[in-house]
């Protein structure tokens, strides 16, 4: 699946192409056989496209282009700058000196060639590894700008040596800062959602998570939070971003993805849930739930009974419906059922009225009213969710619970 921190680094990438009219490359590196399967691709592609990241060129496979990573292997053993070793072949690295490069975040990078041995860059089946397609890969496509994980600061000495070796000049390289936990911790699945896949299932809007994402390890002030795609575009920058690792906190995005799906037109919430959830959803039961939920995942459990009769959880009946509940949850019916009108405001005037003429709290015939139409005492507010209903379906499921009631 795609990690967080990979779809992060899809993003300052994406962001650095639309802002300066580059080309967006996407190049599946997929040397390793094992891990590379059609659905493993197949999930990546789906992720970054539900984010709204879309490429201009590829996906490229690398595995599909390695007869041109064996001419460049051959270019190496014909210069002298790579070996044969018992039929892999090794890239000859200097035995004295440094390497250095500038980091467009990190600044400059100085390693000596005594940390790096010679390295295989063909395997003795005559497979490339991932270091020589990398640099292969990158002068073919005219890569200008690698922007990666910090990870991968050991890799480009490597990177860097081999395009100096096939007579070129490397791109520019920036290695972001790894993300990690509220612990301090790099991230991972004991920190909740480690995927964007598992972002997607559990409700959270592509937009928010692209805005969220986008503030981990860079910001374009102090203060601003909430930027649009267009505006994040306008203003990313490399020289921005952090070099201290970012925190992934889960509780802002959930507030951040609160925000984004308040201000979404109800329709558009609406059809969002239906592609989530498989179902038909009615635009009453959205309305009333819009303001209390901050995923989209938070819908079912609060508003199910809108879209379908449910069962009585047990604890919540056995609560509520005590103590002369029935003969009030009966009065509260009657005084629905008289209503010329169904609408919130006249469905709390009469319910009000009920309370008043028992002379009891309001939950008294408002908690027993919820436990009979949603089968548990949770829920949107009672006047909307009745409204939402509807008369038929809400006398209907009250008349179900009396019998219930006197049948226990």
């Amino acid at each position: 699946m795609l990690h967080i921190g990979g779809a992060r680094t899809a993003l300052y990438n994406w962001l650095l192409a639309r802002g300066s009219g580059g080309t967006f490359v996407l190049r599946i590196e997929d040397t390793d056989r094992a891990r590379s399967t059609p659905e493993n691709v197949e999930q990546i592609l789906d992720a970054l496209s539900w984010l709204g990241l879309d490429w201009d060129e590829g996906p490229i496979s690398q595995w599909e282009r390695r007869e041109r990573h064996a001419e460049a292997v051959e270019q190496l053993l014909e210069s002298g700058a790579a070996y044969e070793d018992e039929g892999a072949v090794r890239f000859r690295v200097p035995q004295e000196g440094e390497i250095t490069f500038h980091d467009a975040i990190l600044g400059e990078i100085t390693t000596p060639y005594s940390a790096i041995k010679d390295f295989v860059i063909r395997r003795s089946d005559g497979s490339p590894l991932y270091n020589l397609a990398v640099a292969v890969d990158d002068l073919d496509m005219g890569i200008t700008h690698v922007v990666r994980g910090q990870d991968h600061v050991s890799n480009t000495p490597r990177q860097l040596m081999l395009i100096r070796a096939l007579g070129q000049e490397p791109p520019v390289y920036a290695h972001i800062p790894l993300l990690h936990g509220t612990d301090g911790k790099k991230l991972s699945k004991r920190h909740g959602a480690a995927s964007v896949e598992e972002l997607r299932e559990t409700g959270y809007l592509p937009e928010a998570v692209r805005n969220y994402i986008a503030l981990l390890g860079w910001g374009y002030d102090e203060s601003t939070t909430f930027m649009t795609t267009d505006e994040l575009i306008e203003r990313f920058s490399l020289e921005r971003v952090s070099k201290n690792p970012a925190v992934f906190d889960e509780q802002k995005l959930r507030w951040m993805n609160g925000r984004y799906l308040r201000e979404l037109p109800a329709e558009e919430v609406r059809t969002r849930l239906e592609e989530l959830t498989g179902r038909e959803i009615p635009l009453e039961a959205v309305t009333i739930s819009q303001e209390k939920m901050q995923t989209l995942s938070e819908f079912w459990p609060l508003a199910k009974f809108l879209v379908e009769p449910q069962e009585y959880d047990e604890q919540a009946w056995a609560k509520v419906m005590r103590d002369g509940a029935p003969e009030r949850l009966r009065a509260a019916r009657d005084a629905l059922e008289a209503l010329s009108s169904f609408e919130p405001e006249q469905v709390e005037a009469a319910l009000r009225s009920v309370v008043e003429r028992l002379g009891v709290k309001p939950r008294d015939v408002f908690q027993p009213i919820r436990v009979a139409i949603s089968g548990t005492t949770v829920s949107p507010g009672i006047f909307e969710s009745v409204a939402a209903l509807g008369r038929e379906e809400t006398l209907a499921r009250i008349d179900k619970a009396l019998l219930t009631a006197a049948e226990a």
